[in-house]
């Protein structure tokens, strides 16, 4: 039977549709944020391969054809920036001061941390980008002498934490402003936050949608100069 399964074409296509879907229908039912949809289908597509013994390689080989809607989704994003463009332009000054806060923050962070474990440098330059969307991550990775495969990991994590977490550090810090919130989420949680601004609101995924491109660019700008710290 596992073998029927790792040889089918779309098994992996399948699997992971509908993993993400049970995620998003128990997200719904329960109204809890660690029921992150992405998270439960990582775990779920965990379980599937371990418990029928199924290669990543051949669950891979079926699941590939999904990555491919991964630069079309990202370029639709612009369709909810383009709607808010006075409002960007408004903002411009805020919004760029908050990316740039944002990224430092990340870099920082991730230098901080690097030293108090004692992080190689291979790992320490793995680490750095973090929270800045996967096609971006990994060439930055890839470019400073990182573990691309670790990086996406990390990215993937990063996102995840950032999805769940948004509504308890926006309420604990009593942030309303959505340009802010979205801000906020793009440049700390990329993609997978975005994710999470469009359901606040418009206005937030726009703003998301926007830090994702910027804070990618600003990363790969400072990345640089923060490989050469450890």
């Amino acid at each position: 039977m596992n073998n029927f399964l790792s040889n089918s074409v779309f098994f992996g296509v399948l699997l992971c549709l509908l993993s993400y879907q049970f995620g998003v229908f128990l997200r719904q039912k329960t109204k809890i944020a660690a029921f992150n949809p992405l998270l439960i289908s990582i775990i779920i597509v965990i379980f599937v391969l371990v418990t029928l013994n199924i290669k990543f390689e051949d669950f891979y080989n079926g699941s590939k054809y999904i990555s491919y809607l991964l630069t079309p989704a990202t370029v639709a994003l612009a369709i909810p920036l383009y709607s808010k463009l006075t409002l960007l332009k408004a903002n411009f000054k805020a919004i760029i001061s908050g990316l740039i806060a944002g990224v430092l923050t990340s870099l920082i962070s991730v230098l901080t941390m690097s030293i108090l474990l004692g992080l190689s440098h291979e790992h320490y330059v793995t680490m750095l980008p973090k929270s800045i969307t996967t096609a971006i991550g990994i060439g930055v990775s890839q470019e400073l002498g990182g573990i691309p495969t670790i990086t996406t990991a990390v990215i993937i994590v990063t996102g995840v934490f950032g999805n769940v977490i948004a509504d308890i550090v926006y309420k604990i810090f009593n942030i309303t402003n959505p340009i802010a919130k979205g801000v906020g989420l793009g440049s700390s949680a990329h993609a997978i936050g975005t994710a999470k601004a469009l359901e606040m609101g418009e206005t937030e995924g726009a703003m998301s949608s926007l830090s994702i491109a910027v804070a990618g660019i600003i990363t790969v700008i400072f990345a640089s100069f923060f490989a050469n710290l450890i």
